[in-house]
């Protein structure tokens, strides 16, 4: 493993296990996480998305391999309907094999790995991203729950454009796209940010990094994964092994090479996100399984993301 994997890799590792251990030893508690969430959310993460993007010109962004992401993902989650039939439950896996952390994991890994110019590629990822998965995957869970309803007496039919509607709004007035959008329509103007603002948003950017896997950390030594640890291992696998894999394989077919498809396999080889959580929630399906799958691929990917790194980077040579 070349110096540059290594140097990415550790920093990401010794943060999760500091964060790790500080709830273990009760320096955090369980009631805290949810308040460092709403920090590392709603103050960190902003700050650094709109600085970084407020530089970017749009006819510098590259658009064709964020295309090839998307298609990776839509392969893998219709190839899990098709292999585990059309139902929530299905559509709950399907969602855990495509939506990554891009986020506490993300960022501070492709800032380590790849630098400022591959943060670029992962913002404009970030900026669709959930939008994009979380509103299609909306669709597939209202129509295999109506699908589930059929049949069942007494219940109220369900308005699935309203709640179409509803993702597409959540999804754009969140404090991840929102900063995005604003940071690159910022940077259309050619205006430069003074630098008393400048600063205090780099400082808090550089925040987000350490911030972030503590969190991680923490939140996996607060989840319990018990007798749902093989289906979350199968969850896991796909995930941060055959999605990237899948991903890659259709860069290559395409041709494409370079730093961006570079940092979509790394993104795409990332731990199963938070979001699909909420969607097992709100369906009551999978919750255990789907919070385990986020613990287990987490774990994995501090095996695989070094392989990821390591061959991502090989696109970049072309």
């Amino acid at each position: 493993m070349n110096q540059g994997v290594l140097a990415a890799l550790v920093p990401v590792v010794l943060f999760i296990a500091i964060g790790f251990a500080s709830a273990r030893l009760e320096w955090i508690r369980a009631s805290a996480v949810k308040d460092l969430s709403n920090l590392v959310f709603m103050v960190l993460t902003p700050a650094l998305l709109f600085r970084t993007m407020s530089t970017v010109r749009l006819e510098a962004l590259e658009l064709g391999p964020i295309g090839v992401y998307f298609a990776a993902a839509v392969l893998v989650f219709a190839a899990t309907l098709a292999l585990q039939g059309f139902g929530t439950l299905a559509a709950a896996r399907a969602l855990a094999h495509v939506f990554s952390n891009t986020i506490m994991i993300g960022v501070p890994l492709i800032g380590l790995a790849f630098g400022e110019a591959g943060l670029v590629t992962l913002f404009t990822l970030i900026s669709v991203h959930a939008l994009v998965l979380l509103t299609a995957a909306t669709v597939v869970f209202e129509l295999a729950a109506a699908r589930e309803r059929a049949g069942r007496p007494g219940q109220a039919p369900q308005h699935m454009l309203r709640t179409v509607l509803q993702a597409v709004q959540n999804g754009i007035l969140h404090p991840v796209p929102l900063p995005i959008i604003a940071g690159l329509l910022f940077a259309q103007t050619g205006l430069v940010l003074p630098a008393m603002v400048d600063r205090p948003l780099q400082l808090l950017g550089q925040a987000l990094g350490p911030m972030a896997l503590l969190l991680v950390g923490v939140t996996l030594a607060f989840t319990r994964v018990g007798h749902h640890f093989k289906a979350a291992l199968r969850i896991a696998l796909v995930k941060c092994v055959l999605h990237p894999l899948v991903l890659a394989g259709m860069g290559w077919a395409l041709g494409m090479s370079g730093l961006p498809l570079a940092v979509l396999i790394v993104a795409s080889a990332l731990p199963v996100g938070a979001n699909v959580f909420l969607f097992a929630q709100r369906y009551a399906v999978a919750q255990d399984e789907v919070t385990a799958s986020v613990a287990v691929s987490t774990a994995l990917a501090l095996v695989t993301a070094p392989v990821a790194i390591w061959a991502a980077a090989r696109f970049v040579a072309g």
